[in-house]
Formats: C-alpha cells, sequence, structure tokens
C-alpha cells in the first residue's frame, strides 16, 4: 500500500518590525481563501524540515531572507477538508529588508489591532488571537 499523507503541513511566519507590526499578506484571488489575508508561508515538501521550508518559501513570495534560527515555533491550527491541513506558525523579530511580493498580492505591517480588522484566512484569525494575548 502506498504511504499517502493524511495531512499537509503548512508552515506561516509573524514576522514583528522593529514598531511591533506584524506582516500580513493578502492571498492571490484564484487560491483556497482567495482575496483573504495570511501570515505568509507555504506548504512544506516532502523531506523538508519545517522551519527551512518557511525560509524557502519566504524567500520565494517575499524576497526575504531569514534565518532559520532566529524562527521561534509558536502555534498551530487545523483545518478540516478535503485534505486535512495543519499550519504551523514561527515568530521571529529579525530585520527583513525590503519586501517584494512574488506574486503583486498586496502585503503590509500592521498592528495587532488592526490585522484583527483584516478579512483574515480562519485558521490564520485563531492564530492571531494567540499570540496577541501572549505579546507583551
Amino acid at each position: 500500500m502506498a504511504n499517502i499523507p493524511t495531512w499537509i503541513p503548512v508552515v506561516a511566519l509573524a514576522l514583528f518590525d522593529e514598531s511591533e507590526r506584524v506582516l500580513m499578506q493578502q492571498r492571490p484571488a484564484d487560491r483556497h481563501h482567495g482575496g483573504l489575508w495570511e501570515f505568509p508561508g507555504g506548504k512544506v515538501e516532502n523531506g523538508e524540515i519545517p522551519r527551512f521550508a518557511l525560509v524557502r518559501e519566504i524567500a520565494e513570495e517575499l524576497a526575504i531572507a531569514l534565518d532559520p534560527v532566529q524562527l521561534e515555533p509558536s502555534v498551530f491550527a487545523d483545518e478540516a477538508g478535503e485534505k486535512q491541513v495543519v499550519l504551523f506558525l514561527y515568530t521571529s523579530h529579525q530585520p527583513c529588508g525590503a519586501v517584494q511580493a512574488s506574486d503583486g498580492q498586496n502585503w503590509g505591517w500592521f498592528c495587532f489591532e488592526e490585522a484583527a480588522k483584516l478579512d483574515l484566512a480562519p485558521m490564520d484569525r485563531r492564530m492571531l488571537a494567540q499570540i496577541s494575548h501572549s505579546a507583551p
């Protein structure tokens, strides 16, 4: 019998700037949860370590070079559907330089209150609430 995964591991990043604003991006309209805002990230490929998958995804999507050592595991959420998705959120306060969205999607830096007012994807809304409650 083939080894078929029963869930999809996805990684995302809550990257904070010097003003404690978090980086969020808007999903492309033609994708699942199209037009909703989310923490940037993507799928973990077969054989990949999650934090290195996140470094790769952020470089591909936003042209940001991250130091994987400065990524802190934070919270996770799951979403049932055709395929079970488990989203692992990492946090970081490392400097990132200029952000350049590769797919032309909208992005921005938001304080927790501003981010909470965005039209967020369901898992991202839950994770935002979790990290905002634990913020100093």
